[in-house]
């Protein structure tokens, strides 16, 4: 079945607001500002959300239509091919989910697509203590949760409480909730969704109360840091490489003691001011990061032995 017909057909079924782009360019959506088109990217907006991405899920996956799912874009690097088949952006879905607060006082649910950042404002608005940690970093919530994202030596499983997805069960996609206990599934830069065919659609936080003043401090105090590490100077996506507790020392220390610094390849550089972030100059391919990449890692394994695990996701052609 043809691209266009699959997205009528859910829109007849499931009635929803969509905004719908040929040959996107991704570069406007990925915080490396690097990528070749998308086929069809589609922008779902307001009501009928769920059930249209619900239909989107269960069309796709019975005509065998490609369908990525896209966050905020800020742990991927996108072919310079482009992607094909259909991108569903998340990043209207956003904001507080269903009720400010949950039975519970503690805890606050946020949609897929919120950005970190701005949950953390919110639960500060609160008085609630917990996501402070992940203040100025860059994606959404769902990411964040599928990637179990870490700083600062907290996680988000650490606050999580559940999670409602969509689930695919028997070729077909209904809502259900994940309950989070003891972490259980998650690990370093690693959660249960990464191994399940799903679509996150919301994320529960289980908070302590806190002072405002003091959260705030807190929260300003890391986006000041991530701001002197030079984490905003370039198209980034972060940390390039896994840390390695094994290692004896973080990856991008490895790294520097090396020399690796300001090693380039085409626009891609090893940044100056941090082993362990890849920056766009200006002009980087995909091409560029994932060859720079490589031969960081063999450099890497060639002196020290250590095999350097990517924590950017090369996605697309």
């Amino acid at each position: 079945m043809e691209i266009e017909k699959v997205i009528d057909q859910c829109l007849k079924s499931s009635p929803c607001e969509v905004e719908i782009r040929r040959n996107e360019s991704m570069k406007d959506h990925t915080t490396f500002k690097i990528g070749g088109e998308a086929d069809f990217f589609i922008i779902p907006k307001g009501e009928g959300f769920i059930s249209f991405c619900a239909s989107l899920l269960n069309i796709t996956c019975k005509e065998k239509i490609p369908l990525f799912i896209l966050g905020g874009g800020a742990n991927i690097v996108v072919s310079d091919k482009g992607k094909r088949g259909i991108v569903l952006d998340m990043g209207s879905w956003k904001g507080e989910y269903k009720s400010a607060l949950s039975k519970k006082e503690d805890e606050l649910i946020f949609k897929s697509g919120t950005s970190i950042d701005e949950a953390a404002d919110a639960a500060c608005a609160y008085g609630l203590s917990g996501l402070e940690f992940l203040a100025g970093m860059p994606g959404t919530i769902g990411g964040a949760v599928w990637m179990n994202a870490r700083c600062y030596s907290s996680e988000v499983a650490d606050v999580l409480s559940h999670v409602e997805i969509l689930y695919r069960e028997k070729d077909e996609y209904s809502i259900k909730q994940i309950d989070v206990k003891n972490g259980a599934g998650f690990g370093y830069k690693k959660s249960p969704f990464q191994e399940m065919d799903c679509l996150i659609i919301s994320a529960a936080f289980n908070f302590r109360k806190g002072n405002k003043e003091k959260i705030l401090a807190e929260m300003n105090k890391n986006r000041e840091d991530r701001q002197k590490k030079g984490h905003y100077l370039f198209p980034s996506a972060g940390s390039a490489f896994k840390n390695n507790h094994d290692f004896g020392r973080p990856t991008g220390q490895i790294i520097d003691e090396l020399g690796l610094k300001g090693l380039q390849a085409g626009g891609a550089q090893i940044a100056s001011f941090h082993g362990n972030i890849v920056i766009n100059t200006g002009n980087a391919t995909a091409s560029d990061i994932r060859a720079l990449m490589d031969e960081v890692a063999a450099k890497v394994k060639k002196e020290t032995g250590f095999i350097l695990e990517p924590e950017v996701l090369f996605v697309g052609d």
